[in-house]
């Protein structure tokens, strides 16, 4: 043999190479796709975050107001308090509808009632419903929504004054 063809990838060493590279690629876009799949979404001014609800004018006394991108309710009460409820039962977690015609929220999955203040009138759920720490920045009511704060029993001192 001469060195020309010592020099030479043979076959089967260039199949090698080809099915080594295509495995190291397959693994390397599993990876980033895992990657990108496992990092959190948390979008600015999105549930997880703090979210902005509204101007604090916005909210008359004694009316309930729900904030979608925050999954909650702002509970403006007849004392000028603000409280954000969360819309999650404490039963099993389904979405709490307020119902105006009853002034109550009513869980539509196992009939739990909370009031106003979110506390529990009757049903499954062991507890009042969570709220979410509130701030009044610049005459805007914004709502830390990463930060829930679960409660045995509803007190005064829950309510944010302005």
């Amino acid at each position: 043999m001469n060195k020309q063809e010592t020099s030479k990838v043979s076959r089967r060493q260039f199949l090698g190479m080809a099915w080594a590279a295509s495995l190291v690629g397959l693994f390397g876009q599993a990876g980033a796709a895992m990657l990108q799949f496992l990092k959190p979404r948390m979008k600015p001014g999105g549930f997880g975050s703090k979210v902005i609800a509204g101007q604090v004018e916005e909210f008359k006394p004694g009316t309930i107001s729900h904030v979608r991108a925050g999954r909650f309710y702002i509970s403006r009460l007849e004392d000028g308090g603000l409280l954000a409820l969360w819309h999650r039962c404490t039963h099993l977690g389904c979405t709490v509808p307020w119902r105006d015609d009853e002034g109550l929220f009513h869980c539509p999955c196992h009939n739990s009632i909370f009031t106003t203040e979110g506390d529990l009138v009757s049903g499954p759920a062991p507890r009042p419903m969570d709220l979410f720490p509130i701030e009044i920045v610049d005459g805007q009511v914004v709502v830390d929504t990463g930060n829930p704060i679960e409660r045995a029993e509803i007190n005064p001192s829950d309510a944010t004054y302005i």
